[in-house]
């Protein structure tokens, strides 16, 4: 298979009154062409400001500090805003995580779908409108030609992300990135979401960056998996291999505290404590306050990432007469 991105070392800070704070700190994962990379972990673990990232949406107070994302062999931290605004939308497209916010209640979902295609592509006025009313039929919209007049006030939450998913697939882009997509949606229209965006990604045979918290997602939606902690990667793998060994201590709290039909258990195992923020981060592992199988060692020094086989990595210090250091 062939690369689509390669993340290698990304490291971004966000300045505060105290100093620059590290919120990803030296993340790699690969994205190979035709595949799903689910990205999991609790709120605040990095997730989104790593795909803000890779197309440099980052807020005037954050920074890609260090690291390389490799598109397609093009390093595109070395690329200008200029020159970003021709890979976004065309290229690499995002669907953002709050349908309910991210499109403009000032123009039309017929203007909003048709900026991106008339930005990226030679079509104007008659043509546009064409392609977007068969955009919102491709995304499932009723009404298409009526639905391209109306404001986004006027639709419901799972018709506002079908817009969205519309507007991230206007121009074939070859990699989606793809944060929280079902969040704010009940468990019927989130099924019907991820129907679609499985569909969507087969037809136009693209890639597929899934940031996600829902471990159900994950088992429906990708092929391989990023478990992000507190900035960093602690453990990548196959998405059977994750669910059925996970191998780091935070891994295993997720899937023990996500709810299973065929358990008796009437209680829910939870994982004590909260993420730290990043003014927070321990100097040894980011883990050690709510883990069970703290060691001495992850009090005082951060544990490397381990190639434990083939195709699985951990971050911590159980597997470290087990695993390779990456």
């Amino acid at each position: 298979m062939s690369k689509v991105l390669e993340v290698k070392g990304l490291t971004t800070q966000f300045e505060s009154k105290n100093g620059p704070l590290t919120v990803v700190d030296q993340v790699d994962f690969i994205v190979e062409k035709g595949e799903v990379l689910g990205i999991v972990g609790e709120s605040g673990c990095g997730k989104s400001v790593t795909s803000l990232s890779i197309l440099q949406l980052l807020d005037k107070h954050g920074t890609i500090s260090s690291g390389e994302v490799f598109y397609q062999n093009i390093n595109l931290v070395e690329k200008n805003e200029k020159e970003m605004k021709k890979i976004r939308g065309k290229e690499i497209s995002m669907i953002f995580q709050d349908p309910m916010t991210s499109l403009n209640p000032v123009l039309t979902i017929g203007k909003q779908i048709g900026e991106v295609i008339e930005q990226h592509e030679k079509l104007k006025g008659q043509e546009v409108k064409q392609k977007v009313v068969k955009l919102l039929q491709l995304v499932g919209i009723p009404r298409a030609d009526e639905i391209y007049h109306e404001y986004p006030h006027r639709l419901s939450g799972g018709m506002k992300q079908r817009v969205m998913i519309a507007i991230a697939i206007a121009c074939n882009p070859t990699l989606l990135i793809a944060d929280e997509p079902t969040t704010a949606l009940d468990v019927t229209i989130q099924a019907q979401i991820l129907d679609l965006l499985r569909s969507l990604k087969d037809e136009m045979d693209m890639s597929m960056l899934l940031i996600t918290h829902d471990l159900g997602v994950v088992a429906e939606m990708c092929d391989r998996v990023v478990v992000m902690y507190a900035g960093q990667v602690v453990e990548t793998t196959d998405t059977r291999t994750l669910l059925r060994h996970p191998k780091h201590p935070y891994t295993i709290g997720l899937i023990q505290s996500t709810p299973h039909q065929s358990k008796g258990e009437k209680r829910l195992k939870s994982i004590l404590g909260q993420v730290p923020t990043p003014d927070q981060f321990s100097h040894g592992c980011r883990f050690v306050e709510r883990c069970p199988k703290a060691m001495e060692i992850c009090q005082s020094t951060a544990p490397p990432l381990y190639d434990v086989d083939s195709h699985t990595s951990c971050r911590c210090w159980l597997y470290e007469n087990k695993g390779d250091v990456i």
